[in-house]
């Protein structure tokens, strides 16, 4: 072989192997994580971006629970936000060896918010008054007793769950508090029983017996309705307004003084058109002579107006 020709071979050779130097894959040249590096407590030590990013996502793959006296609700952790896994790998590539790498998370508040909104409002559950249910075979007043009630405690168990994401941990256990009845069989308010046959108003507070008054009730053409019914307004000085009845034809409105029909004080019921309240025909008290309504002497009228409220619950039988 010519000298020329063994040149043009040698000058080839070199170049295949120069280009071969370039394109070869490498293992070394694919960035390593230094040894000993963790993130949030993870090994990822000599892997490479994706190998660490998928180490890290299967660890904190396990769902969050949710638990409540005895039962629990299980939710992927993408449901409450995401992992800020890019910037925490590249934290770890850039880190010494041995080094600890935090690892952050995008909270969804909105969405933290409704999960523990909906399990509160499924959970809680509200106080109950105590309740006037009825009269005994005396006509005295039967108050079913009040019962507690359950509130979860919604801030407290967001920022709980917030944790469990930010944390890593699995577990949250909601918390709550005893609501207490406003109103209780013990402290119930007062209770007015009225005895069309006897004609007389009992005032109650709960099942105590406070006083006992005489009363004109509804003459049998119009008489005064048997039920439970309850105090809805409350009128000093009174105007009368004659009610559309065949007996009030004619007659105009009488204002507040003396000889108005309704005495000084009203307190209308939720019976239409029926209330307790003063007359000037004291002759009246103690029959049934009234057209529905309730009379009263005109100072205990004042004195019952002075004892009850709206909301009183009055039971004429």
């Amino acid at each position: 072989m010519s000298a020329l020709r063994l040149g043009k071979v040698l000058a080839s050779l070199v170049v295949a192997g120069s280009l071969g130097a370039v394109v070869a894959p490498s293992a070394a040249l694919i960035p390593a994580i230094p040894a000993g590096v963790s993130i949030e407590g993870i090994s990822v030590g000599g892997l490479g971006t994706a190998a660490a990013k998928s180490r890290i996502e299967s660890r904190l793959a396990q769902p969050i629970e949710v638990s409540y006296r005895g039962q629990a609700w299980s939710f992927p952790r993408s449901r409450f936000g995401g992992l800020e896994l890019d910037s925490a790998v590249s934290a770890a590539l850039a880190a010494s060896a041995g080094a600890r790498v935090p690892l952050a998370a995008r909270i969804d508040d909105a969405a933290v918010a409704e999960t523990i909104g909906q399990l509160a409002r499924r959970l809680s559950s509200p106080a109950e008054d105590a309740r006037l249910v009825g009269l005994d075979p005396t006509g005295t007043p039967l108050v079913a007793p009040g019962q507690t009630g359950i509130s979860i405690l919604s801030a407290a168990a967001e920022r709980q769950l917030v944790r469990a994401v930010t944390h890593r941990t699995a577990r949250v256990q909601l918390s709550f508090e005893v609501v207490q009845p406003r109103v209780t069989s013990a402290d119930f308010g007062p209770v007015i029983v009225i005895n069309r046959g006897a004609n007389t108003l009992r005032l109650f507070h709960g099942r105590r017996l406070v006083r006992t008054l005489r009363v004109a009730t509804g003459q049998a053409r119009y008489p005064t309705p048997a039920g439970t019914f309850e105090i809805v307004t409350k009128q000093e000085n009174p105007w009368w307004y004659p009610p559309p009845s065949p007996w009030a034809q004619g007659l105009s409105p009488v204002p507040p003084g003396p000889g108005n029909p309704l005495g000084t004080r009203w307190m209308g019921l939720s019976a239409p058109g029926v209330g307790i309240h003063g007359t000037p025909s004291d002759a009246s008290i103690g029959y049934s002579l009234s057209h529905g309504c309730i009379r009263m002497h005109i100072p205990e009228a004042v004195w019952l107006f002075e004892h009850v409220q709206v909301g009183t619950p009055v039971v004429i039988v």
